[in-house]
């Protein structure tokens, strides 16, 4: 078996496992601090899934921490809203096609586009050679002198000081690490999701409704609409309740128009009239989350998860990606601290007396104190306000004031971290990680 030594004397080494947003932006972060690394994709090129994303207020200002430049290519490929405040506005789907509330996001925030776009535009500010495509994990194990060796499919075998699972819902590292007792399971919902031509759109619900975020909700399902690629397509999401387990061996399933018709039979014509627009042939996209199988810890060693690999949640606070990020950032600034602690001598005798391997533990001893509660907190928050979109709490449900004062308080949980006090205190708990340890 080939093994590639990634030995990198003067510091760190870093392998990240899945070529999702999440590894990419982790990726990013550590080529803006110097850290070295290598991101293993078991595709043989970037792709990903799915049709359209939204990344709220925090998710933005941690790409700008990330990198300058990461949150300038954001910026270009997001559809924006312009100079106006925008808001996440909230109908009433299934009677009146009235608004019911309005939550203000901001001026210029809260954008989104197409996911493919923004992973082929990020991906294109990796060094070359940092991606490493056809590598499916296999298993890793640990060298004498505390390295891990990551062994793949196809027969090869790589080198790092610490490995971060970035490889998804299904993450092939948290079986290793925590075995097969945390799985993503489903949520017993699912959804249709189309990029829906602008003009075909507008003239369904009308031009003020497809220059923001609009929900039309009801029982037992809701639509999501927002533009992307520039305003030339609305995105949509239609979410549907579903009482029946879920028996595919994937994610996705086959699914028609017609089964989407019937959902939404007895809507209002507007929402009908979004259905009409859907293609013949569609896929339905089970939902899945970690709420009920949660992960114990994130860290196991010098291995640690982030993003969907750690916390996946369903798509109904659109914060999925933005806590992948929030991780991505965290971690970038954890690793170039120990980074620098191993490239300054400080591990082997001179100050801390630890080694490499044991200062790369204790970054990942921090990172899990520094994101473990935020990161558990967004499963449930997600399965709570998706009952809220569909009336399943039938006394908020009917409640305007009582419904915005709920939603409110989920979104700017999120929306209102301090990410950059985040990462500064992600780099005081290494730290102090480090003086515990050494006690």
């Amino acid at each position: 078996m080939p093994t590639t030594d990634n030995d990198n004397a003067g510091g760190i080494h870093v392998a990240i496992v899945g070529g999702g947003i999440t590894g990419v932006i982790l990726a990013l972060g550590l080529q803006r601090r110097g850290v070295s690394h290598a991101l293993y994709e078991r595709a043989p090129a970037f792709t990903e899934i799915g049709a359209g994303i939204g990344f709220s207020p925090n998710a933005e200002r941690a790409l700008r921490l990330v990198d300058p430049e990461v949150y300038a290519v954001y910026k270009r490929v997001a559809s924006s809203t312009g100079d106006a405040e925008d808001f996440f506005n909230w109908v009433d789907g299934r009677r009146s096609n009235e608004l019911v509330a309005s939550l203000l996001i901001g001026v210029d925030a809260f954008q989104g586009g197409r996911r493919s776009d923004f992973l082929e535009a990020w991906s294109g500010l990796l060094s070359p050679g940092t991606a490493k495509f056809g590598k499916e994990l296999d298993s890793i194990v640990s060298s004498e002198d505390g390295r891990a060796v990551l062994k793949f499919r196809d027969g090869s075998a790589e080198t790092a000081d610490v490995v971060i699972g970035c490889d998804g819902i299904r993450s092939r590292v948290r079986q290793l690490i925590l075995g097969e007792a945390h799985p993503a399971a489903y949520t017993n919902k699912f959804c249709f999701r189309a990029l829906l031509p602008m003009d075909a759109a507008r003239a369904v619900v009308g031009e003020a409704r497809t220059t923001s975020r609009f929900m039309y909700n009801g029982p037992g399902a809701h639509v999501l609409t927002y533009a992307v690629a520039g305003g030339a397509l609305l995105n949509a999401l239609f979410v549907v309740t579903d009482p029946e387990p879920w028996t595919a061996d994937r994610h996705t399933a086959p699914g028609t128009k017609r089964e989407a018709v019937d959902a939404f039979a007895d809507w209002h014509p507007v929402v009908r009239g979004l259905v009409d627009l859907l293609p013949e042939t569609l896929d339905k996209w089970a939902i899945f989350d970690m709420y009920d199988y949660p992960a114990p810890h994130y860290n196991v060693g010098n291995v640690a998860l982030a993003g969907d690999a750690a916390h996946a949640s369903g798509p109904h606070l659109g914060s999925g990606a933005g806590f992948g990020i929030e991780d991505g950032l965290v971690l970038a600034s954890i690793l170039k601290a120990a980074d620098d602690v191993v490239a300054g001598g400080l591990s082997s005798g001179k100050g801390t007396g630890k080694s490499k391997a044991q200062v790369c533990c204790d970054a990942l001893v921090a990172y899990n104190a520094v994101r473990f509660d935020r990161d558990q907190w967004l499963p449930g928050a997600t399965r709570e306000v998706v009952e809220l979109f569909q009336s399943r709490d039938q006394e908020v449900g009917r409640d305007r004031e009582r419904f915005l004062s709920e939603v409110d308080r989920l979104y700017h949980t999120i929306w209102d971290n301090d990410v950059d006090q985040m990462a500064r205190e992600a780099v005081d708990e290494f730290m102090n990680v480090m003086a515990r340890q050494s006690d």
